[in-house]
């Protein structure tokens, strides 16, 4: 038998039918949920709706899982918590170089051949890249830059830099560069451009974002970028200066993984047990990405030392694990797509609750799963090409060189990627099932006969405990 009287539906929400769980916020009002005073039983719902009520005794199971994971976090950040980064002698190699603001002032064609751009004799052989790029630069016409420098203690400073007609890049007057400086060099080399100054467009770039998110998703997108901000600090000022200063890359990725995605996942979605049961699932599937990460990483041999960057901060730092640097960046990626299909799916079963509180568990299981279907193969095929496009320039090379499948598969630059995507794929994947489950298990023990809880009333007690919900025995 269920009950046949059901408090009016508040003129911000659809109906939601008989006993949909939202009765408990009107019922706070007047004690009968009529008239305006029903309204306020809205201030517990969050950032994405009215949830489903959840019982006193399934909040404390919750929290007696989060309550120690979340301190065993805040631990691990004041434990690992680095005094900065170390310092060492700059190499001037790669990204290890001082470097400056620069403006190019002026810019005149010369004749390469005046300049001796190239430094080496044509052989009149253009078959290959260097024979044509020998006879371009005997032969045509060069670029010599005029360029200031903007900052430093060399403010003022000018030198000439000769651009080679085959360059890539071409400097045009009045263009910002970023100059690199070598001490050791004599004076009038010792300042060069390595790249172009790019702070305007990328910061327009990032307002326009930040602009689209808060018109769309209004307060949500307020806080999402507050969560970014948050993510972004922990990794610049945790993360990276605890791995230099020779903490294990992987604790610190676990610690700082699980700190950026409390803080995300509570302040966009909101301090309840939706939420919580997301922060189960998402915490659930990066155990599973660690171990399989870590498994596979030592079965096929991967040193995670794979390129000139990888190569630069190994020889900086020796006492780095590269292999558990590798496992780190696999678990912090997978960690921004979990958060998606983790929310997502408990979600799902919360407003299927909401839309039939007599489903059980199986059934709302089942229909969730249906819904994770969907999602799971947009979400692996997003992953997997994501990682296709920024492999794109290797992939080529190897296509150049016409290796086979086997070949390009079994380099470590190809197998590192490999790795990557698969272990996080089978870690999303994985978070469906298990995140499904979770929610089912936790909105189908709820008993909503009983009196709606504190914290779903705003701390007050309900006026008649029960009445106007949905009874299933």
């Amino acid at each position: 038998m269920t009950t046949t009287q059901q408090p009016p539906f508040p003129p911000s929400e659809p109906p939601r039918g008989p006993g949909s769980g939202d009765s408990h916020g009107q019922g706070s009002g007047d004690g009968h949920g009529h008239g305006p005073g029903g309204g306020h039983g809205h201030s517990h719902s969050h950032s994405h709706g009215p949830a489903a009520p959840v019982s006193k005794h399934l909040r404390k199971v919750i929290a007696a899982v989060l309550i120690p994971f979340t301190a065993a976090v805040v631990v691990g950040l004041v434990v690992l918590w680095p005094g900065g980064a170390p310092s060492h002698e700059r190499t001037g190699v790669g990204f290890d170089r001082q470097t400056q603001q620069a403006t190019v002032t002026k810019v005149d064609t010369v004749d390469c051949k005046s300049v001796n751009a190239s430094g080496e004799t044509p052989t009149g052989d253009t078959s290959t890249a260097e024979g044509s790029s020998a006879q371009q630069q005997a032969t045509g016409d060069c670029k010599k830059a005029t360029v200031r420098i903007d900052t430093g203690k060399d403010k003022g400073r000018t030198f000439t830099e000769i651009v080679q007609p085959d360059q890539s890049r071409q400097l045009h007057q009045g263009e910002k560069v970023v100059v690199a400086y070598e001490p050791s060099a004599p004076k009038d080399l010792q300042y060069s451009v390595t790249d172009v100054n790019r702070k305007v467009p990328l910061a327009l770039l990032a307002a326009i974002f930040a602009l689209a998110v808060v018109v769309v998703g209004r307060m949500r997108g307020v806080m999402a970028l507050i969560a970014l901000a948050i993510s972004f600090l922990i990794l610049s000022f945790f993360i990276l200066p605890a791995v230099l200063q020779g903490s294990n890359p992987l604790i610190v990725a676990i610690v700082g993984s699980s700190a950026i995605m409390l803080i995300a996942l509570y302040m966009c979605h909101g301090l309840s047990a939706r939420t919580s049961v997301a922060v189960i699932g998402t915490l659930l599937s990066l155990i599973l990405i660690g171990v399989l990460g870590s498994l596979f990483i030592d079965w096929a041999s991967l040193t995670g030392n794979t390129d000139d960057n990888t190569g630069l901060i190994h020889g900086l730092y020796p006492s780095i694990d590269m292999s558990g640097l590798l496992l780190a960046g696999i678990i912090i990626g997978s960690l921004g797509v979990l958060d998606d299909v983790t929310v997502t799916q408990t979600s799902a079963v919360w407003e299927l609750h909401e839309a039939n509180p007599t489903m059980g568990w199986r059934g709302l299981y089942r229909a969730g799963i249906r819904i994770g279907r969907d999602h799971i193969a947009s979400v692996v095929n997003t992953l997997v090409l994501a990682y296709a496009g920024a492999a794109l320039p290797l992939l080529l090379l190897f296509s150049i060189a016409q290796s086979s499948v086997g070949t390009v598969a079994n380099s470590e630059l190809v197998a590192e990627e490999i790795v990557r995507t698969l272990v996080g794929s089978i870690g999303l994947v994985a978070s469906v099932p298990v995140t499904t489950a979770l929610a089912a298990l936790v909105v189908s023990a709820d008993r909503p006969a009983t009196a709606p809880s504190a914290e779903l009333t705003g701390g007050r007690a309900p006026a008649r405990g029960g009445k106007g919900r949905r009874r299933k025995r």
